[in-house]
């Protein structure tokens, strides 16, 4: 196909890309566990990764990149193995190219493989220095594929600096297991900064290492972590829908990327305010309401959850004496044979009495006094709003405003308010 002026115009496509799947990866740091909720747990990772497939034969896409860390660990077991063999032939036999990273967790040059070999359309990237490959179909260049993959686990090396675009013009891509400066919470493994990324002069970086799903930079050079393909724990990084991201190409170009869950276990850390709410049963209706829009999520099986109950509720002293852990008992009672399947796994009690602030602010002592200068500053703050609010000429209000900033009053306000929870909390504001 060809433009008006005989030149060939790219051809529009999407492909897949996925990162840490950790296939058969062991659950820790949960609490007892039904046996069909542990089988459940075991088979997650992997029913991940076939959903991912079958996307990808579902959705045809040119090809499938994977970011690292396809396995948990050295050992990589047999079960895992097989099933990623399994589906690379699938994904040959349909047509669809797989383009492969190592990471930390399943170093090159660490662990022993089962596998002698892939199907045709298979590339797993070296260690050392990036290497390129294209992605050819129907005797035309779709975009040029740059990678690395670690050696070792700890690979404390800059791998995104030795990247750079190849001459071809079409899509080119970065695919790397790497520490993006300015993530949390993960080991700063193949450190890079986004300006080394966009040095490169490619058009997406298909990252993978950190389990939060992020964009990082949306073009020229896309910067993407698609986050793992299947939660692992209770860990806040790990809750919340997961999966992969189908990048639409348009002209040539990173056209926009769509997220696409595939994680049949969910991983959910539930926190409900308990204020104004009169009874246990009450507070077990208001729980259920809460985890019910997550059952219907799409590709969800099952929900492994933990509820924490803060705020200054009525019912503070009820949970105090044993209440959360009769709580849990009766949430499993009533999620029971539940389609999608929930297990709670723990209930955490964080509540305080409730506060008669009148009575306190009428208190002779230091809470009363407390109140007492809080109700001074705040009233101090309003009536400076109310001040510069009230000036009739525009150009001097402005001025005013501009000095005294009273946008910060109400940032100020907010921190005067959560400083009074705060220091009641601590006082135990009770009469």
């Amino acid at each position: 196909m060809s433009d008006p002026r005989g030149r060939l115009r790219a051809m529009d496509f999407s492909f897949l890309h996925a990162a840490d799947l950790h296939l058969d990866t062991p659950f820790a740091g949960l609490g007892a566990l039904q046996p069909a909720v542990a089988a459940a747990l075991r088979d997650a990772s992997l029913s991940a990764f076939d959903r991912l497939v079958d996307l990808a034969v579902q959705r045809r896409v040119a090809f499938v990149l994977l970011a690292g860390d396809l396995y948990d660990g050295p050992k990589r077991g047999l079960r895992a193995q097989l099933r990623f063999h399994r589906g690379m032939e699938r994904l040959a036999a349909a047509g669809i190219g797989c383009f492969v990273v190592h990471g930390n967790h399943d170093p090159l040059e660490e662990g022993w493989s089962a596998l002698r070999g892939f199907p045709a359309g298979v590339h797993v990237f070296g260690a050392g220095a990036p290497s390129s490959v294209p992605v050819v179909r129907e005797g035309r260049c779709l975009a040029v594929v740059h990678g690395v993959s670690y050696g070792r686990r700890e690979e404390r090396e800059n791998l995104a600096a030795a990247f750079r675009r190849g001459p071809e013009a079409v899509l080119q891509i970065g695919l790397l297991h790497a520490h993006v400066e300015g993530q949390q919470g993960h080991d700063p493994y193949a450190p890079c900064s986004l300006a080394d990324l966009a040095a490169s002069g490619l058009d997406y970086w298909a990252l993978g290492h950190v389990h939060d799903r992020q964009i990082l930079a949306r073009g020229p050079s896309w910067v993407v972590y698609p986050g793992n393909l299947q939660g692992r724990s209770p860990k806040a990084t790990e809750c919340g829908a997961k999966g992969a991201v189908l990048v639409h190409v348009e002209a040539g170009a990173v056209a926009g990327v769509e997220f696409a869950p595939l994680a049949p276990v969910r991983f959910e850390n539930l926190r409900v305010d308990a204020a104004g709410v009169g009874d246990l049963a009450s507070l077990e209706r208001l729980v259920l309401e809460r985890i019910r829009p997550v059952l219907l999520e799409p590709a969800v099986e099952g929900i492994v959850a933990r509820l924490e109950i803060g705020g200054r509720a009525a019912l503070h002293h009820d949970l105090a004496r044993g209440g959360g852990e009769e709580l849990l008992a009766s949430l499993r009672d009533a999620s029971a044979g539940s389609e999608p399947w929930v297990h709670w796994d723990r209930v955490a009690v964080g509540t305080s009495p409730p506060v008669d602030r009148a009575a306190l602010l009428a208190r002779d002592d230091f809470a009363g006094e407390l109140l007492r200068r809080i109700d001074a500053l705040q009233l101090r703050e309003e009536e400076l709003a109310a001040l510069v609010e009230g000036i009739d000429a525009p150009l001097l209000r402005g001025e005013i405003a501009r000095v005294l900033q009273p946008t910060d009053g109400e940032e100020r306000l907010a921190l005067l308010r959560a400083a009074e929870r705060f220091a009641l909390d601590r006082l135990g504001g009770e009469e």
